[in-house]
């Protein structure tokens, strides 16, 4: 049986873990009101983007020079890039493992193709590099802080591989923000870029021709993607950092609590054994 200072020592030790479980929680609340204001800011403005997109791709539909476009080819897909958001820290509960586990889902599935990583986060980075997986970039630091024009710039890597041919399509994997609760896998290609599906193409007036324009906004359609996804799995890091943190403070409360009772238990337990011996003693002098 434990003595009452390991006891005691124990339930210190808890205690402070407890209090720090505390400050982290608090901390990813505060992130997280920011991170979710910039999801829910960004959402309309890359679905309006979207729509733009369809209408003027739309508008230029029956153009023969729409298929030759480097970001709209089609190719097998022989060679796939797989763009992987991961945190860079832990304690996010299983927000990292379920990442690790689908991109390894996503890798068995297309055994037949040749599948080569481009990791954000160094959770990501960490776990495909022991295990010598093909990783042609990686990206740390996007978790703690981040602006459009880093979003752009792997935009930009993932572009000119394609536009090269070095790589036949490129996926993103990462979680969007649902709730403080919940995220969801999601897993979306955005090389080549799909045409757009419109019935009835807009009757509108071009200050310069469609097909220009819509070169021009191609290329921002994919910044707009990997900003958005960014965006989503930040914000939902942050959620997942909270709830764990929240759980684990809990956790330390009822440990402390069972600790407290036992130690109560053992110190009676001493006192009731001093007791009986002090009064064996004075019955023996008897």
């Amino acid at each position: 049986m434990p003595s009452l200072i390991d006891l005691r020592r124990r339930i210190r030790s808890v205690r402070n873990t407890q209090q720090v479980t505390k400050a982290m929680k608090m901390v990813s609340a505060a992130k997280l009101r920011r991170a979710q204001d910039r999801v829910l800011a960004a959402r309309p403005y890359a679905a309006m983007y979207r729509e733009l997109r369809a209408r003027v791709a739309a508008a230029v539909a029956g153009d023969e020079r729409l298929a030759s476009h480097p970001l709209l080819v089609s190719r097998p897909e022989q060679r796939i890039l797989l763009v992987f958001l991961t945190a860079d820290r832990g304690l996010a509960g299983a927000f990292n493992t379920n990442l690790i586990r689908a991109a390894q889902t996503f890798i068995q599935q297309h055994a037949d193709q040749q599948v080569e990583l481009v990791t954000i986060g160094r959770k990501g980075r960490d776990f495909f590099r022991k295990r010598k997986a093909p990783i042609v970039a990686e990206y740390t630091g996007f978790s703690q802080r981040f602006q459009y024009a880093d979003a752009a710039a792997v935009a930009r890597f993932l572009i000119e591989r394609y536009e090269r041919a070095e790589t036949d399509a490129v996926y993103l994997l990462y979680n969007e923000f649902k709730s403080l609760i919940s995220a969801r896998l999601t897993v979306t290609r955005i090389l080549p870029v799909e045409p757009a599906q419109t019935v009835r193409p807009p009757d509108y007036i071009f200050e310069q021709p469609a097909i220009e324009l819509l070169a021009g906004l191609l290329p921002r359609y994919v910044e707009i993607a990997v900003y958005q996804a960014l965006l989503e799995s930040v914000a939902a890091e942050h959620a997942a950092r909270m709830t764990a943190m929240d759980q684990a403070t809990k956790n330390a409360g009822e440990m402390i609590a069972r600790l407290t009772l036992f130690m109560n238990r053992v110190r009676q337990a001493s006192i009731t054994k001093e007791i009986i011996e002090v009064v064996s003693g004075a019955e023996a002098l008897e």
